[in-house]
């Protein structure tokens, strides 16, 4: 079967689904859930943590959040859901999509401000690094450096007057 059509399919078995009894806990209708949004949310997931560079463990790991979340607290998430204000696939992306942010939030690395970071810990150490040796004779020397531009315009003024 086609991407396309295996995703219309799932769409439509979403769609099917008895929200009255998803709410009320029912195991089959709850797993007959999971595996018509599975596709779905896994793709909103994986698509939102991409950026992350997350570990394919972490992606199903904020995935099984969205479930987490939807029946966390007697499915009081999953009661929330409105269909006049959006279809349920749309519902779950923008769910999924949440879930996924929050948990590459809770996966960041703690950070501390550079300036609470002690200066020792800062510090470079000077190593493989040779001392220029400059000689003697070319210390308090200048050199006048002449552009051709400028070489030129002293011959023309040189032969302007006249002065070879």
């Amino acid at each position: 079967m086609a991407d396309w059509a295996r995703k219309i399919a799932g769409v439509t078995e979403l769609n099917q689904i008895d929200l009255r009894a998803l709410q009320a806990g029912h195991k089959r209708t709850w797993d007959a859930f999971v595996g018509a949004s599975a596709p779905l949310i896994n793709a909103v997931v994986r698509r939102t943590l991409a950026s992350y560079r997350l570990s394919e463990d972490d992606v199903l790991d904020a995935a099984q959040d969205v479930y987490v979340r939807l029946c966390a607290n007697d499915f009081r998430l999953l009661k929330t859901y409105d269909p006049a204000r959006a279809g349920l696939s749309t519902w779950l992306a923008v769910v999924a999509r949440s879930a996924a942010i929050d948990h590459a939030r809770r996966r960041r690395q703690a950070t501390q401000p550079l300036d609470e970071v002690p200066e020792a810990r800062l510090a470079v150490e000077d190593r493989h690094v040779e001392k220029l040796k400059i000689p003697d004779a070319c210390i308090g020397v200048r050199v006048k450096c002449v552009t051709p531009f400028q070489m030129l315009r002293a011959e023309q003024t040189r032969f302007v007057l006249g002065v070879s």
